[in-house]
């Protein structure tokens, strides 16, 4: 079987779209077709830098591929805005509106998966689009409750899913209940199965340092994070703690691991793969991925961007597609 994921390129005036070109150029062979999704300008005008040898032609589900590049056009990017390294209202429209276009692809049976190259929080936010995320707008663009919806990063042999994310330790903590980390340890349970783990062995942080030391050190973890853990045992989940994320991560006992805060999670997958991560949003009914860095508007347009992290991406996405739990 072929997949078909879609590259949404991110941000059309920073590094996404070349790493997009890139990488689905490198893809044109396999059993891999990568679709890319954006303003037909600025695909073109990366496919000519990077994949000058590839016809870029629009795509089509029913037609067999053979060869070349194909995209989706998204018709929202006027030229005068297409500016690389440039952070625009113009342009964080144009990111979400590609996300979406990429989404119903993938909601219409068109393409198994989708990739969203990097984004500008501060862009989409100009534009007076509300923005915390891809996860987020994927719930969202998906009629999924935002509550059930989560980010796992990939990397390094490292499985992160992050209870909360963008969004201050104060409001965080308000927010965390039994509930929340119950639906958050399912949501990573359904995507361990949808990569090919099997039953997962679930990690859970502590809120507090070492899990709150019985209550030393706040009853955040009494309250919450082990009365949740109890919940997911009787759910049938594998999960151990809440314990001390230094002591469960110095243990690499578990398939995923469950992080309570933005940081938690993200400092341990940054300081081992800072370049390489995928960020899988988790509890949505599409098999959908950012990558784990930013769109490095300082090289935009430069020819310098390395791919890597939408490669494989590429190939976590391909894999899950192949084994994706249909429960």
């Amino acid at each position: 079987m072929q997949s078909r994921i879609a590259i949404a390129i991110g941000d059309p005036n920073g590094i996404g779209p070349e790493i997009a070109v890139k990488a689905a150029a490198g893809a044109v062979s396999g059993t891999l077709q990568a679709v890319l999704v954006g303003d037909e300008h600025v695909i073109r005008h990366y496919a000519q830098r990077h994949a000058a040898g590839l016809a870029l032609q629009p795509f089509d589900a029913a037609m067999p591929v053979v060869g070349g590049l194909r995209y989706v056009a998204v018709d929202v990017l006027a030229q005068a805005d297409f500016k690389p390294g440039t952070v625009s209202a113009a342009a964080g429209r144009a990111t979400v509106a590609y996300a979406a276009e990429a989404v119903r692809l993938a909601m219409d049976g068109a393409v198994h998966a989708v990739v969203g190259c990097p984004h500008s929080e501060t862009a989409i936010n100009s534009a007076g689009i509300a923005f915390s995320g891809y996860p987020q707008l994927v719930a969202e663009l998906t009629s999924t409750p935002p509550e059930k919806v989560f980010l796992m990063l990939v990397a390094a042999g490292l499985r992160i899913v992050h209870v909360t994310l963008h969004e201050s330790v104060r409001t965080a903590l308000a927010r965390i209940d039994v509930d929340l980390v119950v639906q958050a340890g399912l949501a990573a349970a359904k995507a361990g199965r949808a990569l090919g783990l099997g039953e997962v062995k679930l990690g859970v942080f502590g809120i507090n340092p070492h899990a709150g030391e019985e209550g030393l050190f706040g009853d955040d973890d009494e309250r919450i994070s082990k009365v949740a853990v109890g919940r997911l045992r009787e759910l049938g989940i594998a999960a151990d703690g809440p314990l001390g994320a230094d002591l469960l991560l110095g243990q690499r006992r578990h398939d995923i691991y469950l992080a309570m805060f933005h940081d938690q999670g993200h400092i341990p997958i940054k300081l081992l793969s800072p370049l390489r991560a995928s960020a899988l949003t988790v509890g949505t009914p599409v098999l959908f991925s950012s990558v784990g860095h930013g769109s490095a508007f300082d090289i935009a347009g430069q020819g310098v961007a390395d791919p890597v992290s939408v490669i494989e991406t590429l190939a976590l996405l391909q894999r899950a597609a192949e084994t994706r739990d249909p429960a």
